[in-house]
């Protein structure tokens, strides 16, 4: 072999190192102008997992381009901001100091590639987060595919998801619901499902339990053998529930034609978005519908009950019922939001008021003790002559489950918020009034879903890319900047900044315990802290780390009196963090059944292997190499396992048991279908 055949291995060998594959780019390249030039390196970027943007460009006496630079995007360093000019958004930061360059020597018009430098100092962006890039953008296809999200709007019509379905199946026949058949679900009442709709339904999710192994679902039939309740869940729903499980909003306020309840479950991720569960479809809103289906809910989840379940205030008694059968070591809570939504129905023009409205939201979120809450509510009906609203004695009834006194203590994730309940609202928003069947119900679920998860996506590559510019250069913030994800870097660092604002005097101390009362300019309410010096642990009578997980402002300024320069490790809650979906194994504390008694081990066993899997087959899938290696693993997998003794032992014992039982131990995998469901 030459020496120069030596050199162009050498550098292939050290560019495969660098970049994962051999550099397409090489000095002597040559293109006819500037816009050439710049496709050339921006493709080449977009292929590797970088943006580019336009670096020196030099001239000659006549003014003519001499010479060109294209860099990284991260390339240099953020300026500092001028903190007298006034910005509505802070840009994230996004340089590293890369010294990654491209250059072009310009000679007779000819671009000609006289130097690369192809060493980053950061990661590539993975295959299907280069859609981000923002030079990327600028490629046709890119912008495509970026224009093309927007069949994750809800907004398809009905004929066209009834097309998507025909496309999936072959044809609109296949489908089992003919147009006739979708304007006769118009027609029918509640009492029962016509058996081409149920059956079709049926049918695709056969279909996605071909494409997703792990895809969940189960109906209920009466005792005529007709389809009354559904269920589904796909195995992403799965992964995210053992990450989130913290939380889960389940909605039943959503009508579809033929006046089915639509029940999503929602849950809220590290970014604080939407994230999804699983749906059903329910014949009623009675307690044993509701708890066939919390039962389903959780065999479908590895028996992981979680900490708090929302609901909105609609037959709350027969969920309650349910929710204390099936999920006994969970807090129910009612949504302030859907209260608040669903008052003008019950208040009419009341609601309206200024004044009144003034009262209620005292009563709702500004009450902290039961006294509070007792002379507030007491005011607003003795104000406002409502003695005999029965909307109102149902939600005082409830009031537990509703009112901070009492629930300031569970975690809720703010999930009840204004602004996270016109996000959650919006999953069968414009469209329960236009689809007629049930499969195109069950697909239009599913764009939503693929929208949300195309929006984490978009989130996790943010932080992965840039960093909060920080407004003051202290250590704290530096550690919540590294720690937590944007979104949640934004909560806190407006607890943090808030401590300003606070006044505070110790009251106590024992020489370890330490108490404190803070009070917030402008306001007179008393907040009691209590800090140990011993273990670093402080605590606060508002209760925001009980309920959302950060710590609040007034358990910063103790912190910040006691020189603290990070975030005590036992309060940076890992659902908030960037790592917060990396080595989630389903924990203890929530694997107990229904009844009480503790799950089985194989179900945390395989909630492990299940996430490592994923990760490992999402790698292995992006090109054919990386197939082949994770196919190579999983043979030699295999005879390992065949080896040995433990496992030949249990599958030994496996294979005994009758075809009920190895539905049950594998309900993880497949799908639960009640007797008579394919009639």
């Amino acid at each position: 072999m030459d020496s120069d055949s030596q050199k162009e291995s050498l550098e292939k060998s050290d560019n495969d190192e660098v970049f994962g594959e051999i550099d397409e780019l090489r000095v002597g390249m040559e293109v006819s102008d500037e816009a050439e030039a710049y496709q050339l390196c921006n493709t080449y970027a977009f292929n590797k997992g970088f943006s580019i943007r336009k670096g020196h460009l030099r001239r000659d006496s006549q003014n003519n381009v001499r010479q060109r630079e294209y860099t990284c995007s991260k390339e240099g360093f953020q300026v500092d901001e001028d903190l007298c000019e006034a910005r509505k958004v802070r840009r994230l930061d996004t340089r590293t100091g890369c010294k990654a360059v491209i250059r072009f020597n310009v000679e007779n018009g000819v671009w000609k590639l006289s130097y690369i430098n192809p060493i980053h100092n950061h990661e590539f962006a993975r295959p299907e987060e280069r859609q981000f890039l923002r030079s990327g953008r600028n490629i046709p296809s890119v912008r495509a595919t970026i224009l093309g999200s927007s069949k994750f709007d809800g907004s398809i019509r009905p004929a066209k998801l009834q097309s998507c379905s025909g496309k999936e199946f072959g044809s609109a026949e296949n489908v089992g619901v003919s147009n006739k058949d979708s304007h006769n679900c118009l027609q029918r009442g509640k009492d029962e499902l016509i058996a081409g709709d149920g059956q079709s339904l049926i049918n695709y999710f056969k279909h996605k339990q071909m494409e997703d192994p792990s895809f969940f679902y189960s109906v209920q039939v009466d005792q005529f053998n007709r389809i009354t309740n559904y269920f589904w869940r796909d195995s992403r729903s799965k992964l995210d529930y053992d990450c989130f499980a913290d939380v889960v909003c389940f909605d039943t306020t959503f009508r579809t034609n033929n006046n089915l309840i639509c029940a999503p479950f929602l849950g809220v991720n590290h970014h604080w978005k939407n994230i999804s569960f699983g749906c059903a479809f329910l014949l009623d809103e009675s307690t044993a519908s509701f708890t066939w289906l919390f039962e389903t809910f959780l065999e479908s989840m590895g028996n992981k009950q979680p900490v708090t379940i929302f609901t909105d205030e609609n037959k709350a008694m027969e969920k309650a019922k349910a929710i204390e059968i099936v999920f006994p070591e969970t807090r129910h809570l009612l949504s302030n939001w859907q209260i608040s939504k669903n008052a003008t129905q019950h208040l009419g023009s009341l609601y309206a008021d200024p004044e009144f409205k003034k009262h209620f939201n005292k009563c709702f979120y500004d009450c902290f003790t039961e006294q509070e809450l007792q002379h507030a509510w007491d005011d607003m009906i003795k104000m406002f002559n409502l003695e005999s609203n029965s909307w109102l004695k149902m939600l005082y009834s409830l009031r537990e489950k509703w009112c901070p006194a009492f629930s300031s203590d569970a975690f809720s994730a703010n999930i009840g918020s204004s602004q996270r309940g016109e996000n959650t609202n919006t999953i069968f928003h414009q469209v329960s009034r236009k689809i007629v069947d049930l499969v195109s119900f069950v697909q239009h679920y599913e764009q939503k879903t693929k929208k949300m998860r195309f929006t984490e996506l978009e989130e996790d590559f943010r932080c992965k890319n840039a960093k909060p510019r920080l407004r003051v250069n202290s250590s704290i913030f530096k550690h919540a900047a590294t720690e937590y994800t944007v979104k949640m870097y934004s909560f806190f660092e407006n607890e943090l900044m808030s401590i300003f604002g606070v006044r505070m005097v110790e009251v106590g101390n024992d020489g370890n315990q330490y108490i404190y009362e803070a009070v917030e300019e402008g306001h007179q309410r008393v907040f009691m802290i209590q800090y140990n010096s011993t273990t670093s642990t402080v605590s606060c009578s508002c209760k925001l780390f009980e309920s959302m997980g950060l710590l609040c402002r007034h358990a910063l300024k103790v912190l910040d009196s006691k020189n603290f320069t990070s975030i005590p490790t036992q309060y940076i809650v890992k659902r908030w963090t960037r790592e917060a979906k990396k080595g989630i194994v389903a924990s203890n504390k929530f694997s107990k059944s229904s009844d009480g008694k503790a799950n089985s081990s194989q179900s945390l066993r395989l909630s492990e292997l299940m996430h490592e899997g994923t990760n490992v087959f999402s790698i292995g899938s992006l090109c054919d190499s990386g197939k082949r290696i994770v196919k190579q693993k999983l043979a030699e997998t295999i005879k390992l396992l065949e080896s040995d003794e433990d496992t030949t032992y249990m599958l030994g014992n496996l294979s005994k048991v009758d075809d009920q039982s190895v539905r049950d131990m594998s309900l993880d995998n497949g799908s639960v279908e009640s007797p008579g469901c394919d009639s």
